[in-house]
């Protein structure tokens, strides 16, 4: 913990210090405040881990609330503040190789400072400054549209999967997937319920909850998430653990899942029937997180021990790195969540360097997967380029 906190503190001043140098070394306004506004910063940054520890030991209160959203709203603006400066200074890096190398190729020094006004400094650090102001003002509008976004009732996206030698008796089987609610102070039971209202119209043959359902303790959470035990389906709920699970308490989220009316498949399978034939499900636990409870290392394989023969087999899992295990395994589909497909800008172009596949449906090998971009959101309550969805998930034959 100790090294985590020391190097969570580098970043956060280096960020800190970037921005505010970037933003405001040519602001009118005295040296002391650009030092407040670095520190402001850095709390900002820290404010969210700080919670979180919090909360973990037992602090859940309104103050709390009201802080988790603070804080994750700040690091959401900040976010976009940092990301925009950076494009901004890649943009500008070859105006000034340019200006550069113009300068010295000129013959007259003087001759170049009468051609190019903009080298004036008051109007340079205008231009500069209403530049930087321009970069916050699109910043807060993108936090602004991204929390508008994050917290419309997730669109249903219909996914048709095809499935070579499909049996009749499975043609159209619906799955609907919901996954990464992260059910958090920021997203409470109102959000739960909408989502649920919405799933009981899809006629569901099976409903699958891919992880990642809390951010949070049962103790904390279990009235937010009691909506789930409501969800209809005509052949079951399935659900399979992701990493936030492990930190939040995973054997008593099991256990609620569980009593919610959810099957918990941790490295195991069922056998849907259909008329006369036969459907593999299995789910697997986190495909990390046998570091924090070893009995639940993710093993696609094992999931299919002593499995009777079946048309289909179709695995469960939070993480598309499964994948890999899955397509050796030979499943027909692994259904999965984790990414978010980036959540927002620009972390939904550089999610793709962590993971194989990072939105919607795709085959590797011989195997099909789809990848949800989540249910709900982590941390800032905002979703730009990424809207949430609830999935339905037809399969067809072909």
């Amino acid at each position: 913990m100790y090294w985590f906190f020391l190097i969570f503190f580098a970043i956060s001043t280096l960020l800190a210090t970037y921005i505010t140098l970037r933003l405001f070394s040519r602001a009118e306004f005295r040296r002391i405040w650009k030092i407040a506004i670095a520190f402001g910063i850095v709390g900002t940054l820290f404010l969210p881990v700080i919670l979180i520890i919090l909360r973990r030991a037992g602090f859940d209160n309104r103050l709390i609330d009201v802080l988790v959203w603070s804080g994750y709203l700040g690091v959401g603006f900040l976010s976009f503040v940092f990301t925009y400066l950076v494009i901004r200074d890649l943009l500008w890096l070859p105006a000034g190789a340019f200006n550069k190398i113009r300068a010295r190729i000129s013959k007259s020094a003087q001759k170049k400072a009468a051609s190019n006004p903009i080298e004036n400094p008051s109007r340079r650090g205008f231009l500069v400054n209403s530049m930087n102001y321009g970069i916050m003002a699109v910043a807060a509008g993108s936090t602004g549209y991204g929390i508008a976004e994050a917290r419309q009732t997730p669109e249903v996206k219909e996914v048709s999967v095809t499935i070579t030698d499909l049996p009749e008796d499975f043609e159209a089987f619906r799955i609907v997937q919901i996954t990464d609610l992260h059910i958090s102070p920021t997203f409470r039971r109102s959000c739960v319920e909408e989502i649920v209202e919405v799933v009981n119209t899809l006629n569901a043959d099976i409903v699958a909850l891919t992880g990642d359902l809390v951010d949070g303790t049962v103790e904390q959470l279990a009235y937010d998430a009691a909506p789930l035990g409501k969800i209809k389906s005509a052949m079951g709920n399935y659900f399979v653990t992701g990493n936030h699970e492990y930190y939040s308490g995973v054997i008593e989220w099991i256990e609620e899942v569980r009593r919610l009316g959810f099957s918990i498949l941790i490295n195991e399978h069922r056998i849907i029937t259909s008329g006369k034939r036969k459907m593999l499900l299995a789910g697997v636990t986190d495909y990390r997180e046998g570091r924090m409870l070893p009995e639940h290392r993710s093993d696609p394989h094992k999931a299919l021990k002593a499995a009777p023969v079946t048309d289909i087999k179709i695995l469960l899992a939070h993480q598309p790195k499964n994948i890999f295990d899955a397509s050796r395994a030979g499943y027909d589909l692994q259904i999965c969540g984790h990414t978010h497909g980036g959540q927002f800008f620009p972390w939904n172009l550089l999610v793709g360097f962590t993971q194989p596949y990072v939105s919607g449906l795709h085959k590797h090998e011989n195997t099909q997967i789809y990848v949800s971009r989540g249910t709900g959101y982590w941390g800032p309550p905002m979703r730009v380029g990424s809207p949430s969805e609830i999935t339905l998930i037809k399969l067809v034959s072909g």
